[in-house]
């Protein structure tokens, strides 16, 4: 049996890639420290942005672990340039796959690197580990798991967010449950 922690990073300054934690998003990385700590975690893999690395930093201190950085958890770009509907247009990407628009990234590429580090998690010597991403990738993850998750779950997370997905050896569908309650 495998166990995946998928978290979305503690409350941000910004968006840009060197956006740090805020006051509030630095007691979050604490308190979800506190909360991750006792889960026998034995890898840490980020996204290469400031406010995953400042999210997992104080896990990472507690167990000794270093932090992995992978580039397949960096945020979605759903298009780079300026969209006044972009709420719309993301709600629309959760229902057309391919949808792609300019200088952005579908839901299908997004998950499909997504789901390329969750693989490589489950094919390592690994037991427990925690996955920091951003949350349409993380939306986009659970979705592929559960078909029934999509735009409305992704308007739910919160920052942080914790997801328990654990596998075991006779299939390839985790059980899947939201562990994370608002803390600070």
């Amino acid at each position: 049996m495998k166990t995946i922690y998928l978290v979305r990073h503690c409350q941000a300054e910004g968006q840009p890639p060197e956006a740090n934690l805020t006051e509030k998003g630095r007691k979050q990385a604490e308190a979800l420290a506190d909360f991750l700590e006792e889960h026998r975690i034995d890898c840490l893999i980020a996204s290469p942005f400031e406010r995953a690395r400042q999210t997992v930093q104080p896990l990472a201190d507690r167990l000794n672990i270093t932090i992995q950085f992978d580039d397949r958890l960096r945020e979605r770009v759903l298009s780079n340039r300026e969209l006044p509907d972009w709420l719309k247009l993301l709600e629309e990407s959760f229902t057309d796959i391919d949808l792609c628009l300019d200088g952005g990234e579908s839901s299908r590429n997004a998950t499909e690197r997504g789901i390329e580090v969750v693989n490589e998690f489950l094919s390592s010597s690994y037991k427990s580990g925690v996955l920091v991403s951003h949350g349409n990738l993380i939306a986009l993850i659970l979705k592929h798991f559960d078909p029934d998750k999509g735009f409305e779950d992704w308007k739910a997370l919160t920052n942080p967010d914790v997801f328990q997905l654990t596998f075991n050896d006779e299939t390839a569908h985790p059980n899947c449950q939201r562990i994370w309650d608002e803390r600070i």
